[in-house]
């Protein structure tokens, strides 16, 4: 497993589906996964800090969990199997530990809400992550080159190439 990092949201240029990018803390790779619109919208809310009147559901999740002193200690995006990416939300409860089956999207938007760290399997590091070739500080710049490889890329290149919704 390695630490990652929300690095932004984009969306896919031919079928204009949001995208969760997730960097190596430790390096320069970076996962691309193809999310829901909903989630898209949750995780980025929370990333830019915006607030809505009423709970929306990942609100509500945090809330519940925090009302009964359960800590989502950690999210891991755990595999990737006939091209759609699977993860778990760790739990703890006086002292016990457990993992809960989880679509990533969902997982990321309880994450950014509790700020626990986000993992990901170096299989699926390994098989669909995108590694630039120097070090890139500038957000923007990434969001470009990531643009770029999207506009290059065809679906053959993912398998199917719709991510966690493939399933």
């Amino acid at each position: 497993m390695q630490e990652m990092v929300i690095y932004g949201v984009s969306f896919d240029m031919v079928g204009k589906q949001p995208i969760v990018l997730l960097k190596t803390r430790e390096g320069n790779k970076f996962l691309p996964i193809w999310i829901g619109h909903p989630e898209a919208a949750a995780i980025l809310m929370k990333l830019q800090g915006a607030n809505t009147p009423r709970p929306m559901t990942h609100d509500l999740m945090n809330e519940m969990l925090s009302e009964l002193e359960v800590a989502c200690t950690r999210v891991s995006v755990t595999e990737l199997k006939e091209n759609t990416f699977y993860a778990s939300i760790t739990l703890q409860l006086d002292g016990k530990e457990m993992e809960i089956d989880s679509r990533p999207s969902d997982a990321l938007a309880l994450a950014v809400r509790t700020s626990a760290p986000i993992f990901a399997a170096q299989e699926v590091i390994d098989e669909s992550a995108i590694e630039f070739e120097h070090e890139v500080e500038d957000q923007e710049e990434v969001v470009e080159k990531f643009k770029d490889f999207l506009d290059n890329v065809s679906p053959e290149d993912f398998l199917g190439g719709t991510g966690e919704g493939r399933g």
